[in-house]
């Protein structure tokens, strides 16, 4: 490579050569630390001011929820209290003879069930009972318990209990039907039967059930709620009205009478995805004692439901239940007790009329 050199210059050439090269990295290396620290300072900065835009968000809207105009729960309702273990339960009872407990989903509240005319239909020939879940409407829900369905359908045996509702007909919509089943399977107290509606009954691959469990988290879930505004909130639930609804339209009457402040509240959208959560752990604990179930059950589903496939959830629970009726209403969404009242009440006055079945 040079020639004219001798071996000792050379050697020296290449010593050199290294020492350069040796100065050069170090001196790269000198770079890349301080630019690694300018980017570290950096990220630093953006996570600082990250944080503190959420905590000045997090304060704002904390003061916003503490105004007495803004707070949804323990609003004069239609209802009241039965208090279990220090719960205050939200109930709204109707009528007088055989009891109906109507057990309602996830979202909603007992006052859905007035709402849609059901209570006020039914209490002409029954005693109606039907009451807030925990976490739901204007009952609370103490983080100091798993609330899962079969710890609420201990604590709806309780409110019954204190009410001394004999032999009740339980009717449950949607995961309320899950409960409904829960309490079934407890050998607490006779049941007259069951009528579910819009039920779900068996796990299955659900996105909301997976992102529902991100908003458990404790600490994470509380944070993002807190950071949405409540104007963001009613919108998703005003979507999720049509959603459930659909293919029918929102009635006026529950776009005029449902208590949305109530559920966009965050204790209850805690609950929401809480119990979305827990769904698939519930009826496989469910599941194995169906073929067991010795009650009459009524089954209605709507064939146009776009939440839950009623060939794969109403259709086999009818096939696995020894004594069970299914109706599925043509073109009719989530929401059967509205435009399909009239067929949900026949089927419960069809269970009333029945003699309770032997050993209940």
């Amino acid at each position: 490579m040079f020639p004219f050199l001798s071996k000792r210059g050379m050697a020296s050439l290449q010593r050199r050569q290294a020492a350069q090269v040796k100065k050069t990295l170090k001196a790269a290396t000198r770079t890349t630390q301080a630019a690694l620290r300018q980017a570290d300072k950096a990220a630093k900065d953006v996570v600082r001011d990250v944080v503190q835009d959420a905590a000045r968000e997090v304060g704002r809207t904390v003061a916003q929820a503490s105004r007495p105009a803004s707070k949804p729960v323990r609003r004069a309702g239609a209802g009241r209290f039965v208090t279990v273990d220090g719960l205050p339960v939200h109930v709204i009872v109707q009528g007088r003879g055989r009891p109906v407990v109507l057990i309602h989903g996830n979202g909603t509240m007992a006052e859905d069930f007035a709402i849609s005319g059901l209570i006020d239909r039914l209490a002409e020939r029954y005693r109606v009972i039907a009451l807030d879940r925990p976490g739901f409407g204007r009952t609370d829900r103490p983080r100091a318990r798993i609330w899962t369905a079969a710890a609420q359908a201990t604590l709806i045996h309780r409110v019954l209990d204190a009410l001394n509702a004999e032999r009740p007909l339980l009717v449950g919509h949607s995961w309320g039907t899950i409960v409904a089943l829960a309490m079934a399977a407890e050998p607490r107290r006779p049941l007259r039967g069951l009528v579910l509606l819009s039920g779900y009954y068996f796990p299955e691959n659900r996105a909301d059930v997976t992102l529902a469990r991100a908003l458990t988290v404790p600490g994470f879930g509380d944070a993002a709620r807190a950071l949405v505004p409540e104007r963001v909130n009613r919108a998703l639930a005003e979507q999720s009205f049509r959603r459930v609804f659909s293919p029918q339209a929102v009635p006026a009457k529950f776009s005029k009478a449902f208590p949305i402040e109530i559920a966009v509240a965050r204790q209850q959208l805690r609950t929401v995805s809480e119990d979305a959560a827990s769904m698939n752990a519930a009826v496989s604990r469910l599941q194995a004692g169906y073929g067991n179930l010795r009650l009459p059950v009524a089954l209605l589903t709507g064939d146009a439901d776009g939440l839950v496939d009623h060939r794969t959830q109403s259709m086999r629970l009818h096939g696995m239940l020894p004594d069970s009726t299914l109706a599925v209403l043509p073109g009719l969404g989530h929401m059967i007790h509205y435009a399909g009242r009239a067929k949900v009440e026949a089927a419960i006055d069809a269970l009333m009329a029945r003699s309770p079945p032997r050993g209940s």
